[in-house]
């Protein structure tokens, strides 16, 4: 197993900007990615740092606008490949396929925001292109949705997605799990199945 730690949007737009993270609380977030980034390079693991790009002038993650910056905690490390995208999945309009192929890439382990929109976007997308996919439930976060279709806070959404995800589409575990080379410890469909 090949496996690459995918850090998805940890962008100040997610700290300081318009859309703060609010579960996991964003700081104890931050720090398991960067464990999980520290952890990935110790073990050879590749890392692939994602950031998320809005058209100029954008009210969000306009590119070149202090919000749009990657956090510190993934700026100041070290990574193999960097990706630029515009929609949500990291798969969509990106070289992240054909580089993850290119390094025999079997095994994906996502970390970063948000849960509910470029996490959900890319899990599904790297299990449809036949990757086994792993999520760090402490090291991604969501915020709390209101709208025509209703209202749900940021807790729900993340812990909704979790079990969703672990339900047929990845093995969902900690970061602590995760940096000592455990096999985490979320259910999968077989498990669900019999609850």
């Amino acid at each position: 197993m090949t496996n690459a730690l995918i850090i998805i949007d940890v962008q100040h737009e997610y700290t300081t900007g318009r859309l703060p993270i609010s579960h996991p609380p964003v700081d104890d977030a931050l720090a398991n990615i960067a464990t999980a980034i520290d952890a990935a390079a110790a073990r050879g693991a590749k890392v692939v740092v994602v950031q998320h790009d809005a058209p100029e002038g954008a009210p969000i993650f306009a590119p070149g606008t202090e919000t749009w910056q990657n956090h510190e905690v993934v700026a100041d490390r070290p990574h193999d490949h960097l990706v630029h995208k515009t929609k949500a999945s990291s798969f969509a309009d990106t070289d992240l396929g054909e580089w993850l192929d290119a390094n025999g890439v079997t095994t994906v382990t996502l970390a970063g925001f948000m849960t509910q929109n470029c996490v959900v976007a890319t899990a599904f997308d790297a299990d449809a292109r036949g990757l086994a996919v792993e999520i760090l439930s402490d090291a991604t976060g969501a915020i709390g949705l209101s709208n025509a279709a209703g209202t749900v806070d940021a807790r729900t959404v993340h812990e909704t997605l979790m079990t969703v995800f672990a339900s047929n589409i990845a093995t969902v575990g900690t970061t602590a799990e995760w940096a000592k080379g455990e096999a985490l410890t979320g259910s999968n469909l077989v498990e669900s199945v019999r609850a």
